[in-house]
């Protein structure tokens, strides 16, 4: 089965994503979307080694997703911050499904948040936010 397109031409990877999410979480906690965050930050959260955050963040400059000045603090660009907050937004919706919804443990709810979070096409995110609101589950 293919991967369904939910970012139209500029879609990541899970992995790319999954670090994006992390860097949009981490400047968004901290308040640091002007003074960027360091990436030792990104690999405490995500339990990763410095060197994979590295070669993330590489992947990332090469998609117009970040930009780092050599050792430097990573900064998101406007697409990265757009795309990151997006991949953040859909995992708190999915989680607070299933934990509210469903019941779902939080951790189980968690976890498997962040698996669908990638696979849903945008349409079928919005259609599903629009039914939980209808519900009066509403994440923002």
């Amino acid at each position: 089965m293919a991967k369904t397109d939910t970012h139209g031409p500029n879609s990541l990877s899970m992995a790319s994503e999954d670090y994006l999410e992390s860097i949009y979480r981490i400047m968004d906690e901290q308040d640091a979307f002007e003074t960027g965050i360091r990436s030792v930050d990104v690999a405490e959260q995500l339990e990763v080694s410095k060197a994979s955050v590295n070669k993330a963040i590489a992947t990332l400059k090469e998609h117009g997703m970040v930009e780092q000045t050599r050792y430097g603090r990573v900064t998101l660009t406007e697409l990265g911050r757009e795309y990151g907050k997006d991949v953040w937004h859909r995992h708190r919706t999915l989680r607070l499904f299933l934990t509210e919804g469903l019941g779902v443990d939080p951790e189980t709810a968690d976890d498997e948040a962040c698996l669908m979070e990638h696979a849903l096409s945008e349409d079928t995110m919005k259609r599903w936010c629009d039914y939980l609101e209808r519900q009066g589950i509403s994440v923002d």
